[in-house]
């Protein structure tokens, strides 16, 4: 505003020393955006009274006076990861309701609002299986044979499980989000590749380890053949873990390792389409697991960075691992919700501070939650969890669709935290345990975002600060806000003593 005052000033400067009888016309300089266009609000509650929903504007610089009980500064100059989004699982389950129990126009609403940019979702990744998971209708990879037979060329590679329900959908996806980054991971090597001969159970025998990488750099080139390129590739679900109701292997970090450093490393290295490798992909409780992988030199320049799982552990442990290894990124891969004792009382308030706040002020770059979509038995799935929710419900008889805690948790960021955005520094002054706080810049157009968590079940008065932006807010008890502002929109004392000048004394241009 400044440089307009002193441009104003000049010209009429220019205007004065011009012959009287000249023509001259008043131009009124544009008054910037009043305070009350500052600050947006998005609120929603645990007792699910509101849900995302939009309210009044907050006035920045009011009631300053007012004590607060947490006041939060925001600096926008202390910058850490950016972000590549957050989404959902494509599973074999989630696709198959979006096929077979959505009529086109449903289906393709739901993707809208899923995918689509905001005001909808705002989805930028998800993840697909390789192969069967517990959430597909059967047992298979994408080289099955008969018991006693075996392929190490891969002649038999076929995708053609995924050619009706998986390949379709993820293509309407895209066709809304061409952006739209995909993590894919297998839960089985095929069963003529393992010691159990069975995709439940067993290792994967040493043998076929290059067979095993190939197999995976067949998956990524298929699909990308079916226009669908493969954002990130991990090695294995859970490799700490065997399930004995679907399939699973046991792929230690020395041999996760061993395939990475001769085999898959080289073998993505090659092509011009990268495709990112992840390592770990399970819980934030064995933190010795990546760090062991990202310690050795020849797997480890292949690796570009973890994923995580939020069923055991904190999300410290990827603030653990980054200190570590810093160059190396962190993504969150796999969460579920579900009908269990603990979320009795909802999950709105966990997910979002434990799994989405928590996770990104521990460096994540993306959070990605387990089923997009489930129908209203909690299935269909094939073993494994019987009570996990999607993000959606389905009606498996009608195809309307209801939305879970996750969903309104998963779009307080999701709609506002765009791709590129940065996290910036966010500090309360007093401690007080029941507010949590995150922050960010966005790329585009320098607005700033900070989501706020209340777990108390008392209201708690917050004073934020940025730089010259100041307002505060009554968070409501068990609440999460998003606050978005753009502080070039929002009037200071001296912008707002221009404007009141430029009023007074318009400028007169011949």
């Amino acid at each position: 505003m400044f440089h307009v005052l002193i441009a104003g000033l000049t010209l009429a400067a220019i205007h004065w020393s011009r012959p009287r009888m000249q023509p001259v016309r008043t131009v009124t300089v544009p008054a910037p955006l009043p305070a009350k266009a500052g600050v947006k609000l998005w609120l929603s509650t645990a007792d699910r009274r509101l849900r995302l929903a939009r309210q009044p504007d907050i006035e920045t610089g009011g009631q300053q006076g007012v004590p607060a009980d947490v006041v939060i500064h925001v600096d926008i100059h202390k910058t850490y990861q950016s972000i590549v989004g957050f989404g959902a699982a494509l599973t074999d389950s989630s696709a198959w309701l979006l096929q077979n129990r959505m009529n086109g126009p449903q289906r393709n609403a739901l993707l809208q609002e899923l995918f689509g940019p905001p005001p909808n979702l705002n989805l930028t990744m998800t993840r697909l299986t390789i192969g069967a998971s517990d959430f597909s209708l059967k047992q298979y990879t994408l080289d099955d044979l008969p018991a006693g037979e075996v392929d190490p060329s891969l002649r038999y590679f076929n995708v053609a499980s995924s050619l009706h329900d998986v390949i379709p959908t993820v293509r309407e996806a895209m066709a809304i989000d061409p952006q739209l980054r995909i993590i894919a991971s297998p839960w089985s090597a095929p069963a003529w590749m393992k010691t159990s001969a069975n995709l439940i159970g067993g290792g994967l025998l040493e043998q076929y380890e290059s067979t095993y990488a190939d197999y995976l750099v067949k998956y990524v080139d298929t699909y990308r053949a079916y226009g669908i390129p493969i954002f990130a590739l991990t090695l294995q679900n859970e490799p700490g873990f065997i399930p004995v109701t679907y399939p699973g292997m046991a792929l230690p970090a020395s041999t996760q390792a061993r395939i990475i450093a001769r085999y898959l490393g080289p073998a993505l290295a090659s092509r011009k389409a990268k495709t990112r490798i992840l390592a770990w992909d399970h819980n934030w409780d064995e933190r010795e697991q990546p760090l062991s992988l990202l310690a050795d030199p020849d797997a480890a320049r292949y690796i570009d960075g973890v994923a995580w799982h939020c069923y055991r552990g904190s999300p410290n442990a990827q603030n653990q691992v980054h200190r570590a290894f810093p160059g190396k990124d962190t993504y969150i891969t796999e969460c579920s919700g579900g009908d269990w004792a603990s979320s009795k009382h909802g999950e709105l308030l966990w997910f979002a501070r434990n799994l989405l706040l928590a996770g990104l002020r521990d460096w994540a770059r993306g959070v990605v939650y387990w089923n997009l979509a489930l129908d209203e038995h909690y299935g269909p799935h094939f073993g494994g969890c019987g009570s996990c929710k999607g993000l959606v419900v389905i009606d498996s008889r009608t195809g309307e669709v209801s939305r879970n805690d996750e969903y309104y948790a998963f779009a307080h960021f999701s709609r506002f935290v765009l791709p590129g955005a940065v996290r910036v520094r966010s500090s309360t002054v007093e401690t007080d345990i029941a507010i949590a706080d995150v922050a960010f810049q966005n790329a585009h157009d320098g607005s700033v975002v900070l989501v706020l968590v209340n777990s108390s079940r008392d209201a708690r008065r917050v004073s934020v600060r940025q730089d010259e932006t100041r307002f505060q807010y009554t968070m409501p008890p068990q609440s999460v806000a998003t606050f978005v502002w753009n502080q070039a929109q929002i009037s200071s004392p001296w912008t707002t003593r221009v404007r009141r000048w430029s009023k007074r004394h318009p400028l007169r241009l011949p």
